[in-house]
């Protein structure tokens, strides 16, 4: 009786990794997204405002967009082939505003969402990674804009406005 049991156990592993493998269908018939799908991942951008994709001087792709009125930028990340990348970085910045070590600072302990940081020149940058490296659904991919989304509205009228 074990002997079958550990036979379907492993026979259902196999099935269930020959479907997976390629990231493309989860077991449950979902497409997953992953940062392999630039293109999909640009027409989930355009569902949050503009959003237009490019490459990068090493042939990695970019996606330039705004969202809440402000201009961002995803750039992927672990990439080689020129788009066989594993996850997405989030970014934005407020040029010629002031904000102090201690407000960055306290964005980052009180804060889920959003790392600050201040760029050489003292302006405040805010990024989000985003692992996409075994793959999302949409929904998912989805609501990580509307996490940036708010974010970024946050960070503006709370830290970036003073």
């Amino acid at each position: 009786m074990k002997s079958k049991l550990s036979r379907l156990l492993f026979a259902s592993w196999m099935v269930y990794c020959a479907q997976g493998a390629a990231l493309a269908d989860s077991p449950a018939g979902i497409t997953l997204i992953d940062a392999t799908m630039p293109e999909k991942i640009l027409e989930v951008a355009k569902g949050f405002g503009s959003a237009e994709l490019s490459k990068d001087q090493d042939g990695d792709p970019y996606i330039s967009g705004r969202i809440e009125g402000k201009k961002y930028q995803i750039s992927f990340f672990g990439c080689s082939d020129g788009g066989k990348c594993h996850d997405v970085r989030f970014l934005t910045g407020w040029s010629k505003t002031r904000v102090g070590m201690e407000q960055t600072n306290e964005w980052n302990r009180s804060k889920r969402i959003g790392t600050a940081f201040l760029d050489k020149d003292g302006d405040p940058i805010l990024t989000m990674t985003v692992n996409l490296a075994h793959g999302v659904s949409r929904d998912n991919l989805d609501e990580s804009f509307v996490y940036w989304g708010a974010a970024v509205k946050e960070f503006e009228r709370g830290v970036a406005s003073r």
